[in-house]
């Protein structure tokens, strides 16, 4: 791949003389105008990000990295970090959550190991390592990784996205993840972009006590007095305090919006990924659609910076990529509504007068 920031350059914004004509459709449609409201969004908003008229949704891919982080030495997680090298196995396996609501909205699934702290020793279709290292470092006493690290996760991301586009086109993605103790960067990366106390975005993650929840902030608090992350510079946010996992996302998100593929993110681990590609360039915020609302508090503030209204409200706490593969359904659904439906005209039905 070719240098980091040209890729970046290659980025453009979405076309909205695509969404002038989808809108078009949508009101000849058999049914009152603006009567399936955000559907009617959706798919005119996939129309401007794919630069098609009439979008379609044929190939549906869900990209699932894991990493470790050095930060759980502060006990900020409620379970065990070799739980992480587990689940990868159960994803292999097809019995996480993610494969099951991949296999209800007829998605691939792509797992991928970014910085496990274990050797998986994994030959399967749909795993990939691409390990930066095993673990990052606890980012409460220093950088949780280097900088050139920083830039393999995201090239990494981006690698694996092209090589799949390039395989069989995509036309939708869902990132999701798995590393125990990464709702501990995901705040760091949130505290550094927003600037908002750290007591106010912390959140319980996997489900710790009270005492818990205090060594959290207080890990974070610290991080971000010793690494003095740049909020200007994405690059730097996740070297002082990011994960291998949520580099390599931040690498899908920017390469789905390189190819004018619309994303869906998950949750609150996803969306800190794409504040991170968002830093990078913010055109990539224009291909991003926001699957759910997380029941982490910081995920509202995420959301609000990139300007993101979830799809769905459900109480979920995963990950995993579980929230986006929910919402494809619903992003499907808008766009066969708009290639599918009869219009008026077609139909022989009276418009109104």
């Amino acid at each position: 791949m070719r240098d980091l920031n040209d890729y970046l350059q290659g980025i453009e914004p979405i076309d909205q003389s695509n969404a002038v004509t989808a809108q078009a459709r949508e009101d000849m449609l058999t049914k009152p105008q603006g009567s399936l409201g955000r559907l009617e969004e959706l798919a005119t908003a996939i129309a401007a990000m794919k630069r098609e008229d009439l979008p379609t949704c044929n190939r549906k891919t869900i990209f699932t990295f894991a990493g470790d982080h050095g930060i759980v030495e502060e006990g900020v997680s409620a379970f065990p970090q070799e739980v992480t090298p587990q689940m990868v196995y159960n994803f292999i396996g097809n019995g996480a959550a993610i494969n099951v609501l991949a296999r209800n909205a007829a998605a691939d699934i792509v797992v991928a190991d970014l910085g496990v702290a274990a050797d998986l020793n994994i030959e399967h279709p749909f795993f990939r390592d691409c390990k930066v290292a095993k673990g990052t470092q606890n980012f409460a006493k220093g950088p949780a990784m280097s900088r050139d690290q920083a830039i393999q996760s995201i090239v990494a991301g981006i690698e694996i996205f092209e090589a799949e586009h390039k395989k069989d086109r995509i036309d939708l993605v869902g990132i999701g993840e798995m590393g125990i103790g990464n709702t501990t960067p995901a705040t760091a990366i949130l505290a550094v972009i927003s600037g908002e106390p750290v007591e106010l975005l912390v959140g319980r993650g996997t489900g710790i006590d009270d005492e818990g929840l205090k060594r959290k902030a207080a890990a974070v608090k610290r991080g971000l007095e010793i690494n003095q992350p740049d909020k200007n510079d994405g690059l730097d946010i996740l070297s002082k305090v990011g994960g291998f996992e949520i580099g390599g996302l931040a690498g899908v998100v920017l390469a789905a919006a390189r190819n004018r593929v619309p994303v869906l993110i998950d949750g609150f681990i996803s969306t800190s990924a794409a504040l991170i590609a968002y830093v990078l360039n913010p055109v990539c915020a224009q291909y991003i659609i926001a699957s759910h609302s997380s029941v982490e508090g910081g995920h509202k503030k995420m959301l609000e910076i990139l300007d993101k209204k979830p799809l769905l409200d459900l109480g979920l706490r995963l990950g995993e990529g579980t929230g986006a593969a929910l919402a494809m359904n619903i992003v499907e659904a808008a766009i066969r509504i708009l290639n599918e439906m009869a219009t008026f005209q077609s139909a022989g039905v009276s418009n109104k007068e």
